[in-house]
Formats: structure tokens, C-alpha cells, sequence
């Protein structure tokens, strides 16, 4: 069940007793718990019928306890065991999961894990309650992803923007969502987020990225590279290495990727790029201008300085004078 059916759901009063919530991605895990925690309840439920628990610090009978109460001046109590996979003897909770009370909402926040399905406790889980799988987001849906939340809040957002953003935080969704709504706040009426709002109100500069560097590299274009460096170094906050790095590999590996392939057409090849065409195009062109032999070079000198930038094989060498000495050698 996805978190929209699940919301959904809970907005209509449809609840299971047990919703045992798991996986690696944090963000749709805090989304269902925190309206567990704000909206199933009124203020004036909440009080009486709202019992937070923490996994560290929780001990399974007094977790038990609280679910095995009624609740007071409400038809339903909630109950919340954030953190769970941090709960020593968190199995202990199976006798009270064989047998849940309906008037009470258990739900279990197991981030970063997966209990194991072949166990009892796994089984009686799915047979009462809802089992829920948060997973990743992979790189080629975070687009798709990212316009669906935007849309969702009444705003669109442009393909450069679009582009500008995810390139710039990549696949933290709790970030892309928080940074989304500052720009949100800030448009009034309009409805349409583009490269200069994202610029003004993000921090990201439409012209110093680790979008414009890759695109420069890929087009050997060494004096706008270390323009590009130059304005990291002035503004340490907006681009440090250890996110441009990253960045600049991931287009690189999808460049070497193309070589691989039997479509090499831009129809053939954007789908390595959320199929976005002008991405699929300069691909296709930075391809043709290193050759097979020049990305393998550039996937090697980004590892290599990814790794003289946390300290190893290097004395001390700054960000900046690292990202221009390894764009030197990239363009060579």
C-alpha cells in the first residue's frame, strides 16, 4: 500500500489497529507518522490519547501497556514507537500484535531495516495490520518525483529548474520537499518555479553548478570550468567537493554508459537522462568528444580526487585547487 492509499484511507476513518512501517527511505516513513502524530486526533483527543514512544529508550511492556488501553473521551487512541529499530526485545511486542485492540493505532517507524519475513512476528503483522516498504527513490524517477510533489502543492516547475535542483541535492527527498516549499513561499501568485527563483530563494546559482561544470568539461571549455571552481571557492556553502564530486561521476558514468549501448540515438540514449532530450544530446556529444579511452580517465581522476579530498594520499590541498587541478588533467 502506498502512502497516498494509506492517508487516504485515515482521512476517510478507515484504520487498521497496526501499521508497521519499514524500509530506507526516511521520507515516506516521517510523512505517515506525522500525520499519525497531528491529524488523526484533534487537540483535545491528542492529550489524552496520543502516547509517543522512542526505540533506544522504550521498554516492550510499557509500549504493550499503552496499546492495551482504551481510550479517553475518543473513539480511537494512537500510539507511535518512533525509531523502533533501535528497540531492544522489539519481538516481545507479538503477543500484543496477535491480538490488537481496534481502538487503538499502532504505528511502528523501523527506519533503515527490514524485519525479516519469514519469521512469526513478520507473518502476524501482515495478517492484522499494514506491512509498509519504503523504498529508495531511484535516480531516474526523482524528476517524475519531484514535479508529481510540486504539482501536488498547485505549482509547476520549468525543465531547467527542474533540472537545476535535482542536480544540486540529488535524492534527499526531505531536502528537495523543504527547498521546494521556500520557493513556494515566496512567489505569491505565481504558480510556476523557474531557474531564477530557484537561484534567489534555494541558493543555487543558475550559472555556478555542478551542472554548468559538467556541462563544461564535457565540452572541454577549461576557462568557464574555473570560472565555475572560482565561484565555489568564494561561496564554500553553496558547492562543497564532496557534493560535486558526486555529481559530476554520476553524469560520467552515464556518458560511459552510452558506449555500451546499441541506440545510440538521443531517442536511444535519454532514457539514461529521465528522457530528457537536450541532456541525452549533450551526452551524446561529450561522448564524442572524450571517445571511450577520455571518460575512463575522468571516472578515474574523480575517484582519485574524491579521494584526496577526505584526507587520503594528500596533505592538505584545498577544495578549489584540488576541482581545478583535476579539471585540467580532465580536459588535457
Amino acid at each position: 500500500m502506498s502512502v497516498e492509499k494509506i492517508l487516504s484511507e485515515w482521512k476517510i476513518g478507515a484504520y487498521k489497529p497496526i501499521y508497521w512501517l519499514e524500509g530506507e527511505e526516511p521520507y515516506f516513513i516521517d510523512k505517515i507518522v506525522d500525520h499519525a502524530e497531528h491529524k488523526i486526533l484533534n487537540e483535545s483527543e491528542a492529550g489524552f490519547n496520543l502516547t509517543v514512544f522512542y526505540g533506544r529508550d522504550a521498554d516492550w511492556t510499557a509500549v504493550v501497556n499503552a496499546c492495551r488501553r482504551y481510550p479517553m473521551f475518543s473513539d480511537r487512541q494512537v500510539v507511535l514507537l518512533k525509531e523502533a529499530q533501535h528497540m531492544k526485545d522489539i519481538e516481545k511486542l507479538e503477543g500484543y500484535v496477535s491480538k490488537p485492540l481496534s481502538s487503538t493505532i499502532f504505528v511502528v517507524a523501523y527506519k533503515d531495516k527490514k524485519m525479516d519475513g519469514r519469521t512469526n512476528f513478520s507473518k502476524v503483522i501482515k495478517k492484522n495490520g499494514e506491512l509498509f516498504q519504503s523504498k529508495k527513490i531511484f535516480e531516474n524517477q526523482l524528476p517524475d518525483w519531484t514535479r508529481g510533489m510540486i504539482q501536488s502543492k498547485g505549482y509547476d516547475i520549468t525543465p531547467q529548474a527542474l533540472q537545476l535542483l535535482i542536480d544540486n541535492i540529488g535524492n534527499d527527498l526531505n531536502r528537495l520537499e523543504n527547498e521546494v516549499e521556500k520557493v513556494w513561499i515566496n512567489l505569491g501568485n505565481t504558480k510556476t518555479i523557474d531557474e531564477s527563483a530557484i537561484e534567489k530563494y534555494v541558493g543555487i546559482s543558475k550559472e555556478f553548478n555542478a551542472f554548468e561544470l559538467q556541462a563544461a568539461i564535457g565540452k572541454k571549455d577549461l576557462a568557464k570550468a574555473i570560472r565555475i571552481i572560482q565561484y565555489f571557492k568564494a561561496n564554500p556553502k553553496a558547492a562543497p567537493i564532496q557534493l560535486i564530486l558526486p555529481a559530476v561521476y554520476s553524469y560520467f558514468s552515464k556518458v560511459y554508459c552510452i558506449f555500451g549501448m546499441d541506440d545510440k540515438s538521443e531517442n536511444g540514449v535519454k532514457g539514461l537522462f529521465s528522457n530528457n532530450f537536450y541532456a541525452a544530446k549533450d551526452a551524446l556529444a561529450t561522448a564524442k568528444t572524450f571517445g571511450i579511452s577520455g571518460v575512463e580517465k575522468i571516472l578515474l581522476l574523480l575517484h582519485q580526487y574524491n579521494l584526496r579530498s577526505i584526507g587520503i594520499h594528500d596533505a592538505g590541498t584545498s577544495d578549489a585547487d584540488l576541482m581545478k587541478e583535476m579539471v585540467v588533467k580532465m580536459v588535457s
